[in-house]
């Protein structure tokens, strides 16, 4: 297929926004996604956003995903679903040396020469495509649990069990134990009692409910026990899971045997975090750095999500594990100064570029904030360290 400004690997809502800022700054864009339908993550979600009009406060995930992608399909943008990327060939050797402080987009000029080639599949045939800028938008895999038999059918990531629901109408099980309490394991949880399944428990290792509030109250008003400084140690069952073993954790999360007590369960449902899917920005050359507090090893990037190579943005989960808000935001900061490098700086990239970033700095500040905002902190501190 013909060359790109911009390609855009990912069509959740980072890669979304990402292609619409960049497309309406005037770049040619192409936007890639392995599944059939655009959204990602929101898709499946069916509870209202919290946050600001600006956030979609108050509209279904699902729906924010069709309003998207609506946007994006009325503008001059290349879209390729059911497609995925199997590999990146870079046509210049690159090295991504010291990163150095954040460029001005004013500086910038545009750049001519291709920057790479990613190879395509999708299920009729191979293709390739240049391009001038990649922004890797390829979001998080779902965290296990180690705990004996944890490979019995009806153990299952948090993420997966909204799939089947939420997007093919298909009941994971009749009784559920959730582990892990941040806001996936909570909305999940509720949802699932939605499609008239019941909840048994929802275990959380740490002494804290780890999401918000609102959330555990839904489910402490219709009677589901949520047990902090409590995990999972044992699936029973032959051929599938038929049970589980639960316990109290001690201070150093050491399982309390003597504690030990089985719940009658067919599913277990696994929400303990995300850790973010970088391999493609690994064979990019990117320098990486592992950040606990992003979710593990992320791409070096300032803050306008580019990496330390010039030519190559991240944004959304994949930049750090965050909310779908934030990641809407970085997507638009991506788009927008990767657009000014292929035609330039204008008044307009740089007003979407300033009011996403005061955005980002707003939500970060929030009580949920605290630990990507300090996790992003670490980037600029390693970037100094490499400087100097």
């Amino acid at each position: 297929m013909s060359p790109v400004d911009i390609a855009i690997v990912g069509g959740g809502p980072a890669g979304l926004c990402a292609a619409i800022a960049a497309s309406r700054l005037g770049a040619k864009v192409a936007l890639i996604d392995d599944n059939e339908r655009l959204g990602g993550q929101l898709v499946k979600q069916t509870h209202k956003f919290f946050g600001s009009k600006q956030h979609y406060c108050g509209t279904r995930g699902m729906d924010i995903a069709t309003l998207l992608e609506q946007e994006l399909r009325a503008l001059p943008a290349a879209v390729m679903t059911g497609t995925s990327v199997v590999a990146l060939y870079q046509e210049q050797a690159q090295h991504p040396g010291v990163p150095g402080p954040p460029p001005n987009p004013r500086t910038l000029a545009p750049q001519n020469p291709f920057r790479g080639l990613l190879a395509l599949a999708d299920r009729e045939r191979f293709t390739k495509l240049r391009f001038r800028c990649l922004i890797v938008a390829t979001g998080a895999a779902e965290n296990g649990v180690l705990f004996e038999n944890n490979d019995l059918p009806g153990v299952y990531g948090a993420g997966a069990v909204q799939t089947l629901m939420n997007v093919y109408g298909v009941r994971p099980g009749r009784r559920v134990l959730m582990v892990g309490s941040g806001n996936i394991g909570l909305i999940v949880s509720y949802q699932l009692i939605q499609a008239g399944i019941e909840v048994k428990a929802v275990v959380e290792a740490l002494p804290r409910i780890g999401g918000y509030h609102v959330h555990a109250a839904k489910l402490a008003r219709l009677g589901v026990p949520i047990l902090t400084s409590h995990t999972v140690t044992r699936a029973l069952g032959r051929e599938e899971v038929d049970a589980a073993v639960i316990c109290q954790v001690g201070r150093d999360f050491k399982p309390l045997t003597r504690t030990a007590r089985r719940l009658q369960v067919d599913t277990i449902c696994l929400a303990v975090g995300l850790t973010p899917l970088a391999e493609l920005l690994w064979q990019a050359g990117c320098r990486m750095v592992y950040v606990p507090e992003l979710g593990g090893h992320v791409a070096w990037h300032n803050s306008f999500m580019q990496t330390s190579l010039g030519h190559v943005y991240l944004a959304g989960d994949v930049s750090g594990i965050e909310e779908a808000s934030t990641a809407m935001l970085e997507g638009r900061i991506a788009g927008a100064h990767a657009a000014t490098q292929m035609l330039g700086p204008s008044p307009t990239a740089e007003q979407v570029i300033a009011e996403a970033q005061a955005e980002l700095c707003a939500v970060r500040r929030g009580p949920f904030g605290d630990k990507a905002a300090c996790g992003k902190a670490k980037l600029a501190e390693c970037a100094a360290r490499l400087d100097s």
